[in-house]
């Protein structure tokens, strides 16, 4: 059996598409005691690092979020094989579905509207004194508007 969850690379998958994950693989893992799980991925093998916490989260393999995230670092860094959850992005998500877990959170199936975006300051990249903002937004991973360059 054979299951697509994929989405682009350098993105964090959707809450619902980590529920849907997690229950495929802990209804296959429990329908029989000889049932393994596979994971592959081809890009950057920090999404992996999301589907392994967040599933050793729901499967109360770990207690915690920053447990699980902890526990998959680790592992890591023994077998220095897979590569942790980096991304700040990752590692939120991790947590928004720790708290999905727990009931702190609900998901908001209502549409969004983005209005304007506010930055406060100018960062200053590279010590160049100021930047030039790039802006691309997604709905349902599929980019709805870039901003000039």
């Amino acid at each position: 059996q054979v299951l697509d969850f994929g989405w682009p690379d350098m993105h964090t998958p959707a809450l619902e598409k980590i529920c849907s994950i997690c229950k495929a693989m802990d209804t296959w893992l429990n329908a029989a005691s000889h049932n393994v799980v596979v994971l592959h991925n081809k890009g950057n093998r920090g999404r992996l690092g999301v589907v392994v916490a967040a599933y050793m989260h729901y499967s109360n393999i770990s207690a915690s979020a920053d447990q699980a995230l902890d526990r998959f670092a680790m592992k890591r860094f023994y077998e220095d094989k897979v590569v942790p959850v980096g991304q700040p992005s990752q590692k939120r998500y991790i947590h928004y579905f720790s708290g999905l877990l727990s009931g702190s959170i609900k998901m908001n199936n209502k549409p969004l509207f983005l209005h304007h975006v506010i930055m406060h300051g100018i960062p200053n990249f590279e010590s160049k004194g100021g930047c030039r903002p790039f802006l691309k937004i997604y709905q349902a991973m599929q980019p709805v508007y870039t901003s000039g360059i």
